[in-house]
């Protein structure tokens, strides 16, 4: 009776530690009006914070056409070109952030921010983008959720990739100035000499009318040196006599920056730029003094700095989690990323080995809480993190105390962005369960447990080998299922009547042909087309020849007269790369089969063709 008493008693304690409520939990609303003060208090949370959880929600995503999601059967390669082409296609509305620190095994502090964002032309340059794409079933998720679409759109923080704001500085003129000379890789010619002593002998005798027009002067005196200035080309610069000297190329810039190192100490340099990004002018700023021209350098640079954040807008954000170098938890990396270095890195490349050379540099760890649930052994598909942390909070004992020390700070509108919190506090949780410690030392070397540095980096959702690279060629087939084949075994087949299940399809195969006696399976991909898995090598290359020859006959025959279509796992492939994103699966992979592209035709296919999407609805900037 007693060890029942006390078997009782202990599932009822872990039956009140695996609730969670999510009431009191709170984050900090952010838009256009308070975005400048919370930079400033997040800047200190990341700084000393151990991670970086962070959250998004777009203006739709690939799961209502279900082979568009990432499949067990995807390469690295064709997972990371689905991914891509949501994240291209799609906008941010919101981005959560939650910088952490776990105290101890059981427990961690937590500062969550949710950032409204709207991706408006504020600088009428057309960046970030002039329209995008949505979906009204994930509108409809979001409404019901109580998202709030006018805040967003008329508060939402605005902002541009690192390589629209170099595009921008060049367009405004607002690059910064060359301070330094430039060092010229090539020997001076005749020319050059003669330029240069033409602008040496120009600059000093400006100079000495400066500094001569200081002293008093007749009225006469004072016409003929407003005269001389307007001859000379002199020009106020922040209250500073300024020089401009038109150049015709970027030799011309070169050599002038040098010639100007000669000169003493009261002179600053500073390069015009066109709007196509070469050079106009060089502008000579004479400052009073040495101190005088240091005064202008902080002036100058404090100045870019300021048209720098406007510019930059949200991105403030993504650069310092990105200079902090701090661990980044996500619940769908290949997704999250994707999107991440789409809307504030750069341009997504077109291979995923130059995509991940790149997101590392700016975020060299990334932890996929999705693939440490797999990796427990016994974590079943989830769909997002709710539903993970439900799971968790029902199947495993792992209580986690979480603190909010910002708790007391206003909030205003709905409680929005909570999922970062809740991965957070997933991530503590699932350490705690796979027994990792997830503390980071305080000081010395900051890294990971062992354990956790194993998992990081994994772009490939539906691996099983954390080491796997993006050449591996191993799939899986199905989520649950472990068993690995090489995708060349895979056949895809469509044209079958309407109505099969997957075992009805494999009973007529089987009877179809003596290729079918043997090892297989079938798996639906959609309603249109289904895979067949040989698990006896050369099966697969037997039957694609089989059905491309002339001497089809019984069962097969009668299937093929019915519209049976068949291809390799290179089709789909190449479907992938030229961007052939139908509704339906058999209708990309015919589309594919009739493509006879070269490798540099597919990638100029792949970018024109990234625009159609059935049964979106695209919103244009220019009609709000």
């Amino acid at each position: 009776m007693a060890s029942l008493f006390q078997l009782l008693l202990l599932n009822q304690k872990r039956s009140l530690c695996t609730k969670v409520s999510t009431s009191k939990w709170k984050v900090k609303q952010v838009t256009t009006s308070n975005f400048n003060e919370s930079l400033e208090e997040i800047k200190t949370h990341i700084s000393s914070s151990d991670f970086i959880a962070i959250s998004m929600e777009k203006t739709g995503s690939s799961s209502t056409t279900p082979w568009h999601r990432v499949q067990p059967f995807d390469t690295a390669e064709t997972a990371y070109l689905k991914a891509s082409q949501s994240a291209q296609r799609f906008q941010l509305l919101q981005f959560a952030v939650c910088p952490f620190s776990v105290t101890d095994s059981n427990n961690f502090v937590a500062h969550p921010y949710n950032f409204l964002l709207f991706p408006r032309d504020e600088l009428k340059l057309g960046m970030p983008a002039y329209s995008f794409l949505c979906q009204t079933s994930q509108l409809a998720s979001m409404a019901r959720q109580g998202f709030d679409f006018n805040a967003c759109i008329y508060e939402g923080i605005s902002y541009l990739s690192r390589a629209q704001e170099s595009v921008a500085k060049i367009r405004l003129g607002t690059g910064s100035p060359s301070l330094a000379a430039m060092k010229s890789s090539s020997p001076p010619t005749v020319a050059d000499t003669v330029f240069v002593e033409r602008i040496r002998s120009r600059i000093k005798h400006w100079r000495n009318t400066c500094k001569n027009s200081g002293a008093k002067t007749s009225k006469d005196e004072e016409i003929i040196n407003s005269i001389r200035n307007i001859v000379l080309g002199n020009d106020q610069f922040k209250s500073r006599p300024c020089l401009n000297i038109d150049v015709c190329s970027e030799r011309q810039v070169q050599l002038i920056l040098q010639m100007i190192v000669d000169f003493p100490d009261d002179f600053l340099p500073l390069v015009i730029p066109t709007k196509s990004g070469t050079t106009q002018a060089v502008r000579i700023v004479l400052a009073n003094s040495r101190e005088d021209k240091e005064l202008l350098e902080r002036e100058l640079h404090s100045i870019e700095e300021e048209e720098g954040k406007k510019i930059r807008g949200f991105r403030e954000v993504i650069d310092l989690i990105s200079a902090s170098q701090k661990p980044v938890i996500s619940h769908n990396c290949i997704n999250d990323c994707t999107l991440v270095h789409s809307k504030f890195i750069a341009p997504l490349p077109s291979e995923i080995d130059d995509f991940v050379s790149s997101l590392c540099k700016s975020f060299p760890k990334v932890l996929d809480v999705s693939y440490l649930m797999k990796k427990s052994g016994t974590m079943k598909k989830v769909a997002n993190i709710r539903n993970a942390l439900s799971y968790v909070n029902t199947h495993f004992f792992a209580p986690v105390d979480m603190e909010i020390p910002d708790q007391d700070t206003e909030y205003k509108g709905n409680v929005d962005g909570l999922d970062a919190l809740r991965l957070s506090y997933l991530f503590t949780k699932l350490c705690s369960i796979l027994k990792i410690s997830p503390i980071v030392p305080e000081f010395g070397d900051r890294r990971l447990a062992s354990e956790l540095e194993d998992f990081t980096n994994v772009f490939h959702p539906c691996s099983d080998d954390i080491q796997e690279s993006s050449c591996n060629e191993d799939v899986s087939v199905w989520t649950n299922n472990t068993r690995k084949i090489n995708c060349e075994h895979l056949v895809f087949l469509w044209g079958f009547k309407f109505g099969m299940t997957a075992g009805m399809l494999k009973s007529a195969l089987r009877a179809s042909h003596d290729i079918f006696s043997g090892e297989f399976d079938v798996r639906f991909v959609d309603k249109s087309c289904a895979i067949v898995v040989f698990w006896q090598p050369g099966l697969s290359r037997d039957f694609i020849n089989v059905m491309n020859g002339d001497g089809i006959s019984g069962g097969l025959k009668e299937l093929v007269s019915d519209g049976l279509r068949v291809t390799c796992y290179e089709t789909y492939r190449t479907m992938c790369r030229l961007g052939l994103w139908e509704m339906d699966l058999a209708e990309s992979l015919e589309k594919a089969l009739e493509c006879s592209l070269s490798d540099k035709e597919i990638n100029s296919e792949r970018k024109s063709s990234e625009i159609h999407w059935c049964n979106d609805n695209v919103i244009n900037f220019a009609d709000l």
